[in-house]
């Protein structure tokens, strides 16, 4: 499958009149890497990308393919619309036609490619609005009631207006009354017509077909995962809390070098307090949403340990950092709604949080010399499955990364609510996965991790590990909330990761073969296949 990346590469090469063999030479790698490179079966990124750009005399931003890579995601469930299941969108393009159909539409026309994802997305917007509404007008009790009493109202109206025209020995009184109450429905179906009006003025109704959930995943992936700001500022934040603690009762060498939950109490106790759900002034630092809520109950006893920190780091960095978190809210053109923003800042006060409880240097090597260990990690830093992963999935410091990670959570429906993607690991942007996937494996033996060799249509391999995890304290007589969360890798880095130990990662190994969602798969004769692919065969 070809990337915009790569069909840039090509372009740039042939219009400079450079073989393969040229641009190889210059760049310094042989002749069958590059080839790689250029049909979009390596990644490129770090000092090669320096490197390439640079021979192709171009700016290696342009190289760089994020908001390509997020584009062609978007069209590919676009693709995935029933009314365009009739449409042969890929053609004879390879293995997966749709997805090199996709990428050369983002690669040579990228105006058009957008131009079609925004239409889309309209499309959508007023399906969403004419469903609420058609909602609305079959199921509200408020206009049932209300078209009753305009019936009601027109009959006592003709009824009365049918006696005054045709009864002629009519007394002055009795034609009185019948005006005054003439007048009256009158009135009354004015004041019914009003509320009817005032109710479909104020009805909420979606206005947008990108949500602020969406708005919020853009912006993560337009900044790789990665915030340097509030990595520097978190450290800075965690010197000082250190610094405060001195003085005090001697601690571990771990413990002198980690963040721990007294100085966060003692900070929060000193900037506003904690928040409890009885006291009825706002505290510091929370947002007025359902996050909040989910800090209290992080706070509240009984809550698991991990929870209990990360909620206490959480609001800590949201009153210490709030300059740099609303610095980085209002410089994105990708926030455009004021919830969008809202809770921008909370998943960048989430971001600093596990910046200050895991600091980078220390966690990259300690994640090298672990092999990745989630579980061994967890240990040494009293964190969750889901703190460690998500920690990963940030390791983006140029000459400084970590093992390139995506990550995926999952319900027990199916449905992603978490989802940082990797370049050739594309996931659908709305609803659920492919079934196959270790992240929905992970549910049938809860508590246990899962691993999994999967290959895409395209050839490309990776590595995910799964587990499902426990969300909430535990309660008597309350529902039990699973989820299921996966890190994966691409299958070259694989062996870095303990969870690859006894695995057959070569190139002839069995894979599982996996797809992104039913839709837009191109395999045939799966067994697990829950929709007809839009795919030609």
């Amino acid at each position: 499958m070809e990337s915009s990346f790569s069909l840039k590469i090509r372009a740039r090469r042939r219009a400079l009149g450079l073989t393969q063999a040229d641009l190889a030479e210059r760049v310094g790698i042989s002749t069958s890497y590059f080839n790689l490179i250029e049909r979009g079966k390596r990644t490129i990124g770090g000092a090669l990308l320096l490197r390439i750009a640079r021979a192709l005399d171009l700016d290696p931003a342009t190289l760089d393919d994020a908001s390509e890579r997020r584009l062609a995601a978007e069209l590919t469930d676009v693709a995935g619309d029933p009314l365009l299941a009739d449409l042969d969108l890929g053609g004879d393009r390879g293995p997966d036609p749709l997805a090199s159909a996709v990428a050369a539409l983002v690669g040579r026309h990228p105006g058009w490619a957008r131009a079609l994802a925004r239409l889309h997305r309209e499309c959508r917007d007023r399906g969403e609005v004419i469903a609420a509404l058609s909602d609305r007008l079959g199921q509200d009790p408020f206009l049932s009631d209300i078209v009753h009493r305009m019936l009601t109202t027109i009959a006592g109206i003709r009824s009365t207006a049918e006696i005054l025209a045709s009864v002629e020995d009519i007394t002055p009184d009795q034609s009185r009354r019948f005006h005054t109450t003439l007048a009256a429905e009158s009135a009354s179906l004015s004041d019914v017509a009003q509320a009817l009006a005032d109710f479909f003025d104020q009805a909420e109704a979606p206005k947008r077909a990108v949500t602020p959930g969406e708005e919020v995943d853009d912006f993560i992936l337009v900044n790789d995962t990665h915030f340097p700001t509030l990595e520097t500022e978190a450290e800075r934040f965690a010197d000082a809390l250190r610094a405060a603690r001195r003085g005090g009762p001697r601690r571990s060498a771990d413990q002198a070098a980690l963040v721990l939950d007294g100085d966060l109490i003692t900070f929060l106790d000193r900037s506003g307090g904690l928040p409890d759900r009885t006291r009825a002034e706002p505290v510091p630092g929370l947002p007025e949403d359902a996050l909040s809520d989910g800090i209290v109950r992080a706070l509240e006893d009984g809550a698991p340990a991990p929870s209990r920190r990360f909620a206490l780091a959480r609001l800590a960095t949201a009153r210490a950092l709030i300059e740099p978190i609303e610095a980085l809210v209002a410089a994105s053109p990708t926030l455009g709604t004021a919830t969008a923003r809202r809770r921008a800042r909370g998943v960048l006060a989430a971001y600093a949080a596990s910046a200050l409880l895991f600091p980078y240097d220390t966690f990259r090597d300690d994640a090298e010399r672990l092999r990745y260990d989630i579980g061994l990690m967890r240990r040494r830093y009293r964190a969750s499955f889901e703190q460690i992963c998500q920690r990963t999935v940030s390791l983006r410091r140029p000459g400084a990364e970590g093992v390139p990670f995506a990550m995926l959570r999952a319900d027990p429906a199916g449905t992603l609510s978490k989802r940082f993607p990797l370049p050739n690991l594309a996931m659908p942007r709305h609803g659920s996965a492919c079934s196959l996937w270790a992240i929905y494996g992970a549910f049938q033996t809860p508590g246990s991790v899962v691993r999994q060799l999967a290959e895409t249509p395209s050839g490309d391999r990776f590595l995910f590990v799964a587990r499902t995890v426990a969300k909430g304290a535990d309660s008597f007589g309350a529902p039990a909330r699973l989820l299921s969360v996966a890190i994966a890798c691409d299958a070259r880095h694989a062996h870095r990761l303990v969870y690859a130990d006894g695995l057959d990662l070569s190139t002839r190994a069995r894979a599982d073969a996996v797809g992104v969602s039913c839709r837009v798969c191109p395999r045939k004769g799966c067994r697990h296949r829950a929709a007809d692919s839009i795919v030609p065969t």
